[in-house]
Protein backbone atom coordinates (compact mmCIF):
# COMPACT_ATOMS: atom_id res chain seq x y z
CA UNK A 1 0.00 0.00 0.00
CA UNK A 2 2.75 2.79 0.79
CA UNK A 3 4.67 1.53 -2.81
CA UNK A 4 0.38 2.53 -4.20
CA UNK A 5 0.88 5.90 -1.75
CA UNK A 6 4.20 6.77 -3.30
CA UNK A 7 3.26 6.24 -6.79
CA UNK A 8 -0.07 8.19 -6.52
CA UNK A 9 1.81 11.06 -5.07
CA UNK A 10 3.95 11.33 -8.02
CA UNK A 11 0.68 10.98 -10.01
CA UNK A 12 -0.89 13.99 -8.51
CA UNK A 13 2.77 15.78 -8.87
CA UNK A 14 2.55 15.17 -12.43
CA UNK A 15 -0.96 15.83 -13.12
CA UNK A 16 -0.98 19.16 -11.11
CA UNK A 17 1.75 19.87 -13.40
CA UNK A 18 0.59 19.36 -17.07
CA UNK A 19 -3.10 20.68 -15.84
CA UNK A 20 -1.07 24.35 -15.40
CA UNK A 21 0.16 24.05 -18.87
CA UNK A 22 -3.34 22.44 -20.28
CA UNK A 23 -5.18 24.75 -18.60
CA UNK A 24 -3.51 28.00 -19.77
CA UNK A 25 -3.32 27.00 -23.61
CA UNK A 26 -7.02 26.46 -23.28
CA UNK A 27 -7.36 30.04 -22.30
CA UNK A 28 -5.74 31.45 -24.60
CA UNK A 29 -7.05 29.02 -27.48
CA UNK A 30 -3.59 27.28 -28.10
CA UNK A 31 -4.05 23.89 -29.30
CA UNK A 32 -3.44 20.64 -27.17
CA UNK A 33 -2.36 17.51 -29.15
CA UNK A 34 -1.95 15.40 -26.28
CA UNK A 35 -2.84 15.48 -22.43
CA UNK A 36 -0.12 12.03 -21.23
CA UNK A 37 0.24 11.01 -17.51
CA UNK A 38 3.21 8.85 -17.80
CA UNK A 39 5.49 7.96 -20.70
CA UNK A 40 5.73 4.90 -22.83
CA UNK A 41 3.18 2.56 -24.19
CA UNK A 42 -0.62 3.80 -23.40
CA UNK A 43 -2.81 1.71 -21.13
CA UNK A 44 -6.16 3.12 -22.21
CA UNK A 45 -7.09 6.71 -23.47
CA UNK A 46 -9.48 9.02 -25.39
CA UNK A 47 -10.34 11.95 -27.62
CA UNK A 48 -11.91 15.14 -27.20
CA UNK A 49 -14.46 15.48 -30.06
CA UNK A 50 -14.83 19.15 -29.25
CA UNK A 51 -11.09 20.11 -28.84
CA UNK A 52 -8.96 17.15 -30.63
CA UNK A 53 -6.90 16.58 -27.47
CA UNK A 54 -6.12 13.16 -26.95
CA UNK A 55 -6.01 11.79 -23.23
CA UNK A 56 -3.57 9.02 -22.63
CA UNK A 57 -2.65 6.96 -19.51
CA UNK A 58 0.83 5.47 -20.26
CA UNK A 59 2.49 2.27 -18.94
CA UNK A 60 5.80 4.44 -16.87
CA UNK A 61 3.78 6.28 -14.00
CA UNK A 62 6.85 8.41 -13.39
CA UNK A 63 6.43 11.50 -15.45
CA UNK A 64 3.95 13.16 -17.89
CA UNK A 65 3.26 15.84 -20.63
CA UNK A 66 1.39 18.19 -22.71
CA UNK A 67 2.11 18.43 -26.16
CA UNK A 68 1.01 21.33 -27.82
CA UNK A 69 0.53 21.28 -32.00
CA UNK A 70 3.34 22.05 -33.92
CA UNK A 71 5.69 22.56 -30.74
CA UNK A 72 9.79 20.97 -30.99
CA UNK A 73 8.50 21.15 -34.95
CA UNK A 74 12.42 19.30 -35.79
CA UNK A 75 11.03 18.60 -39.58
CA UNK A 76 9.40 21.77 -40.08
CA UNK A 77 6.30 20.36 -41.17
CA UNK A 78 3.71 22.87 -38.99
CA UNK A 79 6.37 25.93 -40.02
CA UNK A 80 3.43 27.31 -42.22
CA UNK A 81 0.34 26.71 -39.57
CA UNK A 82 -1.12 29.55 -37.86
CA UNK A 83 -2.12 26.86 -35.33
CA UNK A 84 0.89 26.05 -34.68
CA UNK A 85 2.36 26.37 -30.64
CA UNK A 86 5.48 28.94 -32.00
CA UNK A 87 3.73 31.08 -34.25
CA UNK A 88 1.32 32.09 -31.12
CA UNK A 89 1.87 35.57 -29.14
CA UNK A 90 5.06 35.39 -27.05
CA UNK A 91 3.22 36.25 -23.86
CA UNK A 92 0.90 33.57 -24.12
CA UNK A 93 3.20 31.12 -24.64
CA UNK A 94 5.46 32.78 -21.73
CA UNK A 95 2.27 32.24 -19.67
CA UNK A 96 1.36 28.70 -20.69
CA UNK A 97 4.59 27.40 -20.27
CA UNK A 98 5.28 29.22 -16.58
CA UNK A 99 1.85 27.90 -15.66
CA UNK A 100 3.09 24.55 -14.97
CA UNK A 101 5.95 25.31 -12.31
CA UNK A 102 2.93 27.96 -10.83
CA UNK A 103 0.54 25.25 -10.20
CA UNK A 104 2.86 23.06 -8.35
CA UNK A 105 3.41 26.06 -5.93
CA UNK A 106 -0.04 26.38 -5.76
CA UNK A 107 -0.79 23.16 -5.04
CA UNK A 108 2.03 22.82 -1.97
CA UNK A 109 0.42 25.88 -0.60
CA UNK A 110 -3.31 24.97 -0.65
CA UNK A 111 -2.09 21.30 1.04
CA UNK A 112 -0.08 23.08 3.17
CA UNK A 113 -2.99 25.17 4.61
CA UNK A 114 -5.87 22.77 4.64
CA UNK A 115 -3.17 20.44 6.60
CA UNK A 116 -2.01 23.35 9.17
CA UNK A 117 -6.62 23.99 9.34
CA UNK A 118 -7.20 20.53 10.15
CA UNK A 119 -3.94 19.42 12.21
CA UNK A 120 -2.75 23.00 13.66
CA UNK A 121 0.65 23.15 13.81
CA UNK A 122 3.55 21.66 16.08
CA UNK A 123 5.29 23.40 18.97
CA UNK A 124 8.45 22.14 20.04
CA UNK A 125 8.03 21.51 24.05
CA UNK A 126 11.57 19.97 24.79
CA UNK A 127 13.91 17.63 22.97
CA UNK A 128 14.24 13.59 24.44
CA UNK A 129 18.09 12.46 24.59
CA UNK A 130 18.78 8.96 23.21
CA UNK A 131 21.53 7.30 21.85
CA UNK A 132 22.48 7.82 18.57
CA UNK A 133 26.28 5.92 18.35
CA UNK A 134 28.06 4.14 20.80
CA UNK A 135 31.97 3.93 19.82
CA UNK A 136 33.48 0.70 19.78
CA UNK A 137 36.01 0.19 23.00
CA UNK A 138 34.56 2.96 25.22
CA UNK A 139 32.97 2.65 28.81
CA UNK A 140 29.07 2.42 27.19
CA UNK A 141 30.23 -0.33 24.50
CA UNK A 142 31.72 -3.09 27.44
CA UNK A 143 28.97 -2.24 30.10
CA UNK A 144 26.31 -3.40 26.53
CA UNK A 145 25.16 0.19 25.67
CA UNK A 146 23.25 0.61 21.51
CA UNK A 147 22.46 3.18 19.48
CA UNK A 148 18.82 3.91 19.88
CA UNK A 149 18.93 3.04 23.55
CA UNK A 150 17.11 5.79 26.16
CA UNK A 151 19.01 6.71 29.30
CA UNK A 152 16.16 7.49 31.55
CA UNK A 153 17.75 7.51 35.13
CA UNK A 154 21.25 8.17 36.20
CA UNK A 155 22.05 7.11 40.42
CA UNK A 156 18.26 8.02 40.30
CA UNK A 157 18.24 11.77 39.35
CA UNK A 158 15.43 11.74 35.94
CA UNK A 159 17.41 12.06 32.24
CA UNK A 160 14.03 13.03 30.46
CA UNK A 161 13.46 17.05 31.79
CA UNK A 162 13.17 17.93 27.90
CA UNK A 163 17.18 18.49 27.40
CA UNK A 164 19.98 16.97 26.06
CA UNK A 165 22.43 18.98 28.73
CA UNK A 166 21.32 17.35 31.40
CA UNK A 167 22.26 13.82 30.36
CA UNK A 168 25.82 14.94 28.98
CA UNK A 169 26.36 17.42 31.68
CA UNK A 170 25.85 14.60 34.48
CA UNK A 171 28.11 12.45 32.68
CA UNK A 172 30.82 15.17 32.39
CA UNK A 173 31.05 16.17 35.34
CA UNK A 174 31.60 12.47 36.83
CA UNK A 175 34.82 12.73 39.13
CA UNK A 176 37.52 10.28 40.37
CA UNK A 177 36.24 8.38 43.42
CA UNK A 178 32.50 9.07 42.52
CA UNK A 179 29.96 5.89 42.35
CA UNK A 180 30.09 4.55 38.81
CA UNK A 181 26.77 5.57 37.08
CA UNK A 182 23.94 3.36 37.23
CA UNK A 183 22.27 3.93 34.11
CA UNK A 184 18.30 3.22 33.96
CA UNK A 185 18.29 2.00 30.21
CA UNK A 186 14.62 2.03 27.66
CA UNK A 187 15.41 -0.25 24.92
CA UNK A 188 12.25 -0.48 23.43
CA UNK A 189 9.87 -2.73 25.67
CA UNK A 190 12.41 -3.45 27.66
CA UNK A 191 14.38 -2.17 30.64
CA UNK A 192 17.41 -2.03 31.85
CA UNK A 193 20.49 -0.93 34.45
CA UNK A 194 23.80 -0.32 33.25
CA UNK A 195 26.88 0.12 34.92
CA UNK A 196 29.73 2.30 33.69
CA UNK A 197 32.57 4.11 34.81
CA UNK A 198 33.28 7.50 32.28
CA UNK A 199 36.90 8.12 31.29
CA UNK A 200 38.75 11.16 30.74
CA UNK A 201 39.00 12.40 27.16
CA UNK A 202 42.30 14.30 26.62
CA UNK A 203 40.84 15.95 23.44
CA UNK A 204 37.71 16.64 24.07
CA UNK A 205 38.45 18.00 28.26
CA UNK A 206 35.69 16.04 29.68
CA UNK A 207 34.79 12.57 31.50
CA UNK A 208 32.93 10.67 28.61
CA UNK A 209 31.50 7.11 28.16
CA UNK A 210 31.78 6.59 24.68
CA UNK A 211 28.89 7.99 23.21
CA UNK A 212 26.81 10.36 20.67
CA UNK A 213 23.89 11.61 22.31
CA UNK A 214 21.36 13.21 19.73
CA UNK A 215 17.84 14.62 20.29
CA UNK A 216 13.74 14.14 19.26
CA UNK A 217 12.01 16.95 18.98
CA UNK A 218 8.98 16.42 21.93
CA UNK A 219 6.30 18.87 20.31
CA UNK A 220 2.43 19.14 21.36
CA UNK A 221 -0.25 20.22 18.40
CA UNK A 222 -1.63 23.44 19.04
CA UNK A 223 -5.20 24.55 16.38
CA UNK A 224 -4.67 27.56 14.02
CA UNK A 225 -6.83 30.05 12.65
CA UNK A 226 -7.59 30.02 8.90
CA UNK A 227 -5.65 33.09 8.64
CA UNK A 228 -2.68 31.51 11.37
CA UNK A 229 -2.72 28.55 8.40
CA UNK A 230 -2.29 30.55 5.36
CA UNK A 231 0.80 32.42 6.95
CA UNK A 232 2.34 29.01 8.24
CA UNK A 233 1.66 27.66 4.92
CA UNK A 234 4.02 30.76 3.25
CA UNK A 235 6.48 30.27 6.01
CA UNK A 236 6.82 26.65 5.13
CA UNK A 237 6.96 26.75 0.99
CA UNK A 238 9.64 29.90 1.41
CA UNK A 239 11.86 27.58 4.15
CA UNK A 240 11.37 24.68 1.89
CA UNK A 241 12.34 26.93 -1.35
CA UNK A 242 14.89 28.72 0.30
CA UNK A 243 16.41 24.82 1.33
CA UNK A 244 15.88 23.24 -2.06
CA UNK A 245 17.67 26.48 -3.91
CA UNK A 246 20.67 26.05 -1.06
CA UNK A 247 20.93 22.29 -1.53
CA UNK A 248 21.02 22.97 -5.52
CA UNK A 249 23.56 25.60 -5.04
CA UNK A 250 25.96 23.01 -3.30
CA UNK A 251 25.20 20.55 -5.62
CA UNK A 252 26.56 22.83 -8.72
CA UNK A 253 29.73 24.50 -6.68
CA UNK A 254 31.14 21.29 -4.43
CA UNK A 255 29.06 18.68 -5.75
CA UNK A 256 27.85 18.27 -1.80
CA UNK A 257 24.58 15.40 -2.02
CA UNK A 258 25.61 14.10 -5.78
CA UNK A 259 25.81 10.57 -3.40
CA UNK A 260 22.17 11.43 -2.33
CA UNK A 261 21.02 12.28 -5.55
CA UNK A 262 17.58 9.93 -6.76
CA UNK A 263 15.57 8.99 -9.59
CA UNK A 264 12.07 8.17 -9.94
CA UNK A 265 12.39 4.83 -8.27
CA UNK A 266 14.34 6.63 -5.18
CA UNK A 267 11.40 8.56 -4.80
CA UNK A 268 9.52 6.01 -4.68
CA UNK A 269 11.00 4.26 -2.63
CA UNK A 270 11.85 7.61 0.25
CA UNK A 271 8.05 8.14 -0.27
CA UNK A 272 6.70 4.80 0.48
CA UNK A 273 9.49 4.37 4.12
CA UNK A 274 8.21 7.49 4.86
CA UNK A 275 3.96 7.29 4.89
CA UNK A 276 4.49 3.29 5.65
CA UNK A 277 6.37 5.03 9.40
CA UNK A 278 4.47 8.68 9.25
CA UNK A 279 1.13 7.33 7.55
CA UNK A 280 -1.03 10.64 6.09
CA UNK A 281 1.05 12.99 7.84
CA UNK A 282 3.92 12.29 6.31
CA UNK A 283 2.20 11.99 2.54
CA UNK A 284 1.02 15.11 2.83
CA UNK A 285 4.26 16.81 3.71
CA UNK A 286 6.06 15.08 1.15
CA UNK A 287 3.47 16.02 -0.85
CA UNK A 288 4.36 19.48 -0.40
CA UNK A 289 8.06 19.45 -0.19
CA UNK A 290 8.35 17.48 -3.53
CA UNK A 291 5.79 19.64 -5.39
CA UNK A 292 7.80 22.87 -4.60
CA UNK A 293 11.25 20.55 -5.85
CA UNK A 294 9.49 20.13 -9.09
CA UNK A 295 8.44 23.61 -9.39
CA UNK A 296 11.94 24.71 -9.04
CA UNK A 297 13.59 22.16 -11.33
CA UNK A 298 11.43 22.88 -13.94
CA UNK A 299 12.77 26.97 -13.48
CA UNK A 300 15.87 25.86 -14.41
CA UNK A 301 17.24 26.73 -17.70
CA UNK A 302 18.09 22.96 -18.63
CA UNK A 303 17.03 22.45 -22.39
CA UNK A 304 13.81 20.48 -22.13
CA UNK A 305 12.64 21.98 -19.13
CA UNK A 306 10.28 24.37 -18.75
CA UNK A 307 12.99 26.89 -17.69
CA UNK A 308 14.65 26.74 -20.89
CA UNK A 309 11.89 27.56 -23.22
CA UNK A 310 10.94 30.34 -20.83
CA UNK A 311 14.80 31.28 -21.83
CA UNK A 312 13.63 31.02 -25.50
CA UNK A 313 10.25 33.23 -24.95
CA UNK A 314 12.57 36.21 -23.38
CA UNK A 315 15.17 36.16 -25.60
CA UNK A 316 12.13 36.56 -28.18
CA UNK A 317 10.60 39.55 -26.42
CA UNK A 318 14.17 41.21 -26.12
CA UNK A 319 15.16 40.72 -30.05
CA UNK A 320 11.66 41.27 -31.04
CA UNK A 321 12.23 38.14 -32.76
CA UNK A 322 11.96 34.56 -32.28
CA UNK A 323 14.94 32.18 -32.75
CA UNK A 324 14.19 29.91 -35.50
CA UNK A 325 11.48 27.07 -34.24
CA UNK A 326 13.75 24.16 -35.88
CA UNK A 327 16.81 25.19 -33.84
CA UNK A 328 14.49 25.60 -30.34
CA UNK A 329 13.03 22.35 -31.04
CA UNK A 330 16.75 20.67 -31.76
CA UNK A 331 17.92 22.23 -28.46
CA UNK A 332 15.18 21.45 -26.84
CA UNK A 333 15.21 17.64 -27.78
CA UNK A 334 18.87 16.94 -27.50
CA UNK A 335 18.21 18.18 -23.55
CA UNK A 336 15.48 15.41 -23.45
CA UNK A 337 17.90 13.09 -24.90
CA UNK A 338 20.02 13.91 -21.89
CA UNK A 339 17.57 14.35 -19.33
CA UNK A 340 16.07 10.90 -20.18
CA UNK A 341 19.99 9.60 -19.94
CA UNK A 342 20.06 11.06 -16.10
CA UNK A 343 17.13 9.59 -15.22
CA UNK A 344 18.38 5.99 -16.75
CA UNK A 345 21.33 6.13 -14.96
CA UNK A 346 19.82 7.36 -11.61
CA UNK A 347 17.44 4.81 -11.86
CA UNK A 348 20.13 2.24 -12.38
CA UNK A 349 21.37 3.69 -8.96
CA UNK A 350 18.53 3.16 -7.37
CA UNK A 351 17.37 -0.18 -7.98
CA UNK A 352 21.75 -1.54 -7.26
CA UNK A 353 20.83 0.30 -3.92
CA UNK A 354 16.97 -1.59 -3.56
CA UNK A 355 18.99 -4.58 -3.42
CA UNK A 356 21.66 -3.73 -1.13
CA UNK A 357 19.48 -2.59 1.66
Amino acid sequence: MSIIWAILLLAILVVVHEFGHFIAARLMKIEVREFSVGFGPKLFGWKSRKYETTFAVRAVPLGGYCAFYGEDDIKGEAKDDPRAFPKQNVWKRLLVILMGPAMNFVLAFVVAAVFYWVNGISIITGIDPYIADVMAAGPAHSAGMKAGDIVTEINGVNMLDGTTETLSGTIASWKEGDPPLEMTVKRGEETLTLSMTPVWDEAEGKMRVGIMIGGRYRTEQQPVTFTGGIAESARMCLNASGAILRALKNLVTTGEGLDQTSGPVGIVRLVSDEVQEGGFSAFTQLLVLISINLGLMNLLPIPGLDGSRLVFGIIEVIRGKPVPPQKEAMVHMAGMVVLFALMIFFTYKDIVNLFQR
